[in-house]
């Protein structure tokens, strides 16, 4: 691509959750397969990230990166893979932004080179004291072109790897100075390095195909499309390695924090067919919605769900109401989140093409109001259709509160749950009732509780101290206003 800088929209980025990124790893001696492989994972994380994707590859030599904005489709085109040189060890990404303007500088996977050769790194989510750490580095002679998490990662493990006798071990040694949530692959010219943070907030997973293929990917769903087998998750605060004399784990940060994964790991992020921490997200999700239906029970035709993550939900809300399930909402999946415009009138016509209704079946479950502009477009959507009422209902709690941690949560003034009661929501979509599912109640479903989940952006208890002025100093945004062009 040409652009350098391109505008994400300032409205999906807050009208909307999205998350940080996909990452994905693997080492295996076919380079022909490894191409494959790491082309199909990037697929099956889409959902994860639609605004960049990259694959960097290293055949023991050289380590050649390939990335840009857009779409897994729009990067990687068939001139592209003809053009690639694989190798044994290759890591991927797929990126969402919390910034409004995304550069190209910024895609991942980073490539670094440094006294002690060349690493490739990709990131899942985001540090709570990335800005001292950044300020640490500059001050020492180091120069940032993104910005990013990633690159401040890269920049502490080099430092680290300089003065300890590997990269795994440098990589462990890194840990100790930063906090927040991040699932990352990484790559040296012989070994494969996936790590994951001592709270476990990102889900990371590894995987194997036949004896000598390793595969480390932020969901399972990777698994099922490349045929590998699941082997376990990376534990939080474990450094996985993986070289040609096999399978290494460093778990000297385990244990030491409790685990809180991100509760919308299963309520919206990531795909109903992954498994993360043991449970079925397509499972919980319907254990969700079974709970909606007795906390909320209404009178009603028909239920749908809002593609993709509310179809879960709207079948458990069936199950246990016995009102019949129906497809009434049909989404467009191909939508580049990186070509929408900024404004709400570009909003707007962004929804027109991702979401159409099906005249003949009407009602919705959805999995979370941020805004309130998409559930607005909903209810119109389906009373144009002809639905005499529309009763929503929300798989998550309400969301009052800022996410550190890599979700596009950034400010808590442009939340319509601080500027409005459940009932003044309810008029200004245009439902005729409205209920959210239950803090107390999500943490019993299928034993979420049990497993430790972050649940601060409900809740606003947070699983570590955060500076709100460094977050949105981070990010460019000034504390109680939306974020800025």
């Amino acid at each position: 691509m040409e652009n350098e800088r391109i505008n994400y929209s300032e409205n999906e980025a807050y009208d909307s959750l999205s998350e940080e990124c996909g990452v994905f790893g693997i080492y295996c001696p076919d380079e022909k397969k490894v191409l494959e492989l790491t082309h199909l994972a990037l697929y099956a994380m889409q959902h994860r990230g639609r605004v960049g994707a990259g694959m960097a590859f290293s055949d023991g030599k050289t380590i050649r990166c390939y990335k840009d904005l857009g779409l897994v489709a729009d990067v990687f085109t068939d001139k592209m893979l003809k053009n690639i040189k694989p190798g044994k060890i290759a890591i991927g990404h797929v990126r969402n932004s919390s910034k409004v303007v995304v550069e190209r500088v910024a895609a991942q996977p980073l490539v670094m080179r440094y006294m002690e050769g060349v690493m490739a790194l990709s990131n899942n989510g985001a540090l709570v004291n990335g800005n001292d750490l950044r300020e640490y580095l500059e001050h020492d002679g180091a120069m940032f072109q993104a910005g990013s998490d990633a690159e401040t990662m890269a920049y502490l493990i080099a430092r680290k790897r300089v003065k300890s006798g590997s990269i795994e071990k440098a990589v462990a040694e890194a840990m100790e100075q930063v906090q927040g949530a991040y699932s990352m692959a990484i790559m040296s010219r012989n070994k494969l390095i996936a790590v994951r943070d001592p709270r476990g907030m990102r889900p990371l997973s590894l995987g194997q195909i036949g004896d000598n293929c390793w595969v480390v990917a932020s969901e399972t769903c990777v698994f099922d499309g490349i045929g590998a087998e699941f082997v376990r998750d990376v534990e939080p605060g474990e450094v996985v390695m993986i070289d040609d004399d096999g399978f290494h784990s460093d778990c000297r940060h385990c244990g030491r924090e409790k685990q809180a994964l991100c509760i919308y790991e299963y309520v919206y992020f990531a795909r109903p067919d992954s498994v993360i921490n043991g449970k079925s997200v397509h499972e919980v999700r319907m254990e969700i919605g079974k709970l909606l239906a007795k906390e909320h029970p209404v009178e009603a035709d028909i239920v749908c769900g809002v593609p993709d993550s509310g179809i879960s939900a709207a079948i458990g809300f069936s199950q246990a109401s016995g009102i019949p399930y129906g497809t009434a909402l049909i989404k467009n999946k191909y939508i580049s989140q990186a070509h929408i415009g900024k404004d709400d009138e570009s909003f707007k016509m962004a929804l027109k093409v991702k979401l159409n209704v099906l005249e003949s079946i009407i009602r919705g479950i959805d999995d979370s109001i941020i805004k309130g502009m998409t559930a607005k477009y909903i209810i119109g959507l389906l009373r144009k259709a002809g639905a005499t009422e529309v009763h929503m209902r929300i798989s998550s709690p309400p969301v009052f509160n800022t996410c550190y941690f890599g979700t596009t949560i950034n400010d808590r003034g442009s939340l319509i749950t601080n500027s409005m009661k459940v009932e003044q929501i309810c008029s200004a979509i245009g439902a005729d009732s409205l209920g959210f599912v239950s803090v107390d109640g999500i943490h019993n479903v299928a034993g979420l509780g049990e497993i430790g989940i972050c649940d601060a952006c409900f809740t606003g208890h947070y699983p570590m101290e955060v500076d709100e002025r460094e977050y949105f100093n981070k990010y460019d945004f000034k504390i109680g206003q939306q974020p800025k062009d």
